[in-house]
C-alpha cells in the first residue's frame, strides 16, 4: 500500500482513497459534508489549480488552499 500524499500531488487520471482530511475543525466538517472523508474513493479529473475530482458520481472543484488538506493513498481504483 502506498503512503498518503496531498491530493494536489496526484495527476489527472490518477485515483486513490482518502486517508485523512486535515485542517480546522469547521473546514474538515465541510469537506466531510461534501463526501471527502476517510475511505472515500476519488479520481483526479484535472490536476492543478483548481483541481477537479470525481467522487461518488459527482465532480468537485477545489482551489489549492482547500485540497492540500486532503491526504490520499494513490493507486486504488475507483
Amino acid at each position: 500500500m502506498f503512503e498518503a500524499v496531498p491530493l494536489n500531488l496526484l495527476r489527472s487520471g490518477q485515483s486513490g482513497t482518502i486517508d485523512q482530511v486535515l485542517g480546522q475543525p469547521a473546514d474538515v466538517q465541510r469537506m466531510e459534508e461534501l463526501g471527502l472523508r476517510t475511505g472515500a474513493n476519488i479520481e483526479v479529473v484535472c490536476s492543478g489549480t483548481p483541481c477537479i475530482i470525481q467522487l461518488a458520481g459527482q465532480r468537485l472543484c477545489f482551489r489549492a488552499n482547500e485540497f492540500i488538506r486532503v491526504m490520499v493513498r494513490p493507486g486504488v481504483a475507483v
